[in-house]
């Protein structure tokens, strides 16, 4: 069984930053991309960051590029996504998923970006 658990998510202040975690289990995590999705209140899944197998190569959404980076540790089936310069329009769920639209994801974990 797949299994995906993200943490690390709480209220910080704009500007602030935080680092979330993902363990992944039950699947060949070192031979896949992965991906950290996030749902703001009232819309849909957005994709923001993904990952290629070895970690060597990344992406992100226009609207997180320069703030948000993302990781891997291979060895602990680790996923990370520190996210600095944080913004209110970052507000929302955050999922590490094994694809970008978020279909196979884990249960997330709430950021809440306030002063």
């Amino acid at each position: 069984e797949v299994k995906l658990v993200e943490s690390g998510g709480g209220l910080v202040q704009p500007g602030g930053s935080l680092s979330l975690s993902c363990v992944a289990s039950g699947l060949s995590y070192s031979w896949i991309w992965m991906f950290w999705v996030r749902r703001a209140p009232g819309k849909g899944f957005e994709w923001i960051a993904s990952i290629n197998s070895n970690g060597e190569s990344t992406d992100y959404a226009a609207s997180v590029q320069g703030r948000f980076t993302v990781s891997r540790d291979n060895t602990e089936n680790m996923l990370y996504l520190q996210m600095d310069n944080l913004r209110s329009e970052d507000t929302a769920v955050y999922y590490c998923a094994t694809d970008r639209e978020g279909k196979y994801r884990g249960q997330g974990t709430q950021v809440t970006v306030s002063s």
